[in-house]
């Protein structure tokens, strides 16, 4: 929960490709105070069947930027394993994005949730409500 000193953070992701939430997509969160500050590592997580990251980090006092680091190449790699089983791969990844970062500036007290369109060949992000 946010205070008047923080900011939160929220996710989910939507696989546009078969119009279903993203599960078991791997999350991780980094903060930094100023944009010529360190970022530092948070943590992370990994979305569930909703498509939703749940138990993101708290952000600490003074972030001012937020970046979300999205594993897609994990979930795409799964995904086509799924799909094709037994048979052969048709290429080494199953994303042409192997990682999606987002990054964004943020204020104290506000609330930022940032979903995630994904497909196998692009994505899109907004901030949401």
């Amino acid at each position: 929960m946010s205070t008047a000193t923080t900011a939160s953070v929220s996710t989910h992701i939507l696989d546009t490709s078969v119009g279903r939430p993203a599960e078991g997509v791997p999350v991780t969160l980094a903060a930094r105070p100023g944009a010529e500050g360190e970022w530092t590592a948070l943590g992370g997580s990994a979305t569930d069947a909703d498509g939703r990251c749940k138990d993101l980090p708290a952000l600490p006092e003074g972030t001012t930027h937020v970046r979300l680091d999205f594993d897609t190449e994990a979930y795409f790699s799964k995904k086509q394993a799924e799909a094709q089983q037994d048979a052969p791969r048709v290429r080494d990844s199953g994303a042409f994005f192997p990682e999606v970062a987002i990054t964004f500036a943020v204020v104290p007290g506000e609330h930022y949730h940032v979903p995630l369109l994904l497909n196998p060949f692009g994505y899109s992000v907004y901030r949401g409500s």
